[in-house]
C-alpha cells in the first residue's frame, strides 16, 4: 500500500484500529529508545570475548513478571556465538540424584560467553518449596549453601548478576487473563500459573526470605519493578552494562538506573520490613 493510500485508509478507520495503531507506535518508539543501549551490549560482549571473561545473569521473578520479554530485549542484537539463554525444565531422575547445582554448572559459560538463566537454581528458594517439589531439608540445605556457591563463582572471576523482576498482584492477574484470551499467548499459561494468585502471600514470604538470606556484598540482588515493561527492560540492560568496565563506552548515554523502580536487594528488604510493620503483611 502506498503512503497516501494508507492516509486515506486511516481517515476511514474506527477507534479500535486507531488505538491498535497507537499501541504499535508506542512499542516502536520504545524499541527505538532502547537500541543505543543494546548497541552497548554488543561492545560488552566484544570486551568479554577479548578478555576471555565469563558472565552469568540470573533472571528471576514470579510468572508474568516480564522475564522472557526482558531477555529478548537484552539478547536481540547480541552476537549469537557468544551468548546462550538457558531455561531448564523438570529435572530427570538422574539429575534429582545428583548435587543440586550440577545441572546448572553444566550450562556455565566458556571464556568470552554470557549465559542468561531464565529461572535458575533459585527455583529451590520459591517455587519448589511452595509446591512441595522439594523437601524441607533440601530447601534448608540450599539456603545454607547457595551464598558460598555464588561467592566461589565470583572468586573464580565470573561476572555474576542477579535480577529479580517484581510484578504487582493486580498486574500479574491482568497478564494471566490476557494469556487466557489471547491465542498467541495461551501456551504461556500453565496449571501452576492458575495457582499463583491464590498463593500470592506465600510467594511474597518466600521472596522476602530469599532476599534476606541470599543478598550479599559479593552477589547482590537487583530488584526491578516490572509493571511497566519498557522501563523494566531498559533498567535491566543498564544494570548489566554497569557490571562491566568495557572499552569504547558511549558516554553520551545515561546509565543511571531509575530509582523509582530499581532497588538493591537490601533496599527491597527494608521496604518489605516497613510494610510488615505498618500493615501486618508483605505487599510487594
Amino acid at each position: 500500500m502506498e503512503y497516501q493510500a494508507f492516509l486515506e485508509e486511516l481517515k476511514q478507520a474506527d477507534d479500535d484500529f486507531k488505538r491498535l495503531l497507537y499501541k504499535h507506535y508506542v512499542r516502536y518508539t520504545e524499541d527505538e529508545s532502547i537500541k543505543p543501549y543494546q548497541a552497548e551490549l554488543i561492545k560488552l560482549q566484544e570486551h568479554l570475548e577479548k578478555q576471555q571473561q565469563k558472565m552469568i545473569i540470573l533472571v528471576e521473578g514470579r510468572d508474568a513478571a516480564g522475564k522472557g520479554g526482558s531477555i529478548r530485549r537484552i539478547t536481540r542484537y547480541m552476537n549469537e556465538k557468544h551468548y546462550r539463554v538457558v531455561a531448564l525444565g523438570k529435572p530427570s531422575n538422574v539429575q534429582t540424584s545428583q548435587w543440586y547445582f550440577q545441572r546448572y554448572v553444566e550450562q556455565f559459560p566458556r571464556g568470552g560467553e554470557i549465559v542468561l538463566f531464565d529461572r535458575s537454581w533459585y527455583n529451590r528458594a520459591m517455587v519448589e518449596p511452595i509446591f512441595e517439589f522439594c523437601t524441607q531439608q533440601q530447601y534448608t540445605t540450599f539456603m545454607k549453601t547457595v551464598t558460598q556457591f555464588e561467592d566461589d563463582l565470583v572468586e573464580h572471576g565470573i561476572v555474576f548478576h542477579k535480577i529479580y523482576f517484581s510484578v504487582s498482584k493486580r498486574t500479574q492477574e491482568e497478564r494471566f487473563t490476557e494469556r487466557e484470551t489471547n491465542q498467541l499467548k495461551k501456551w504461556k499459561l500453565s496449571e501452576i500459573d492458575v495457582q499463583m494468585q491464590e498463593k500470592w502471600d506465600e510467594f511474597t514470604e518466600m521472596k522476602y526470605q530469599m532476599l534476606k538470606r541470599t543478598h550479599s556484598h559479593t552477589s547482590p540482588w537487583a530488584v526491578i519493578r516490572s509493571n511497566d515493561k519498557h522501563r523494566a527492560h531498559l533498567n535491566a540492560i543498564k544494570s548489566i552494562l554497569n557490571k562491566v568496565d568495557y572499552e569504547d563506552r558511549n558516554m553520551s548515554l545515561d546509565y543511571t538506573v531509575d530509582e523509582d523502580i530499581y532497588y538493591s536487594g537490601a533496599r527491597e528488604i527494608e521496604l518489605m520490613e516497613n510494610q510488615l510493620r505498618e500493615t501486618g503483611k508483605f505487599i510487594v
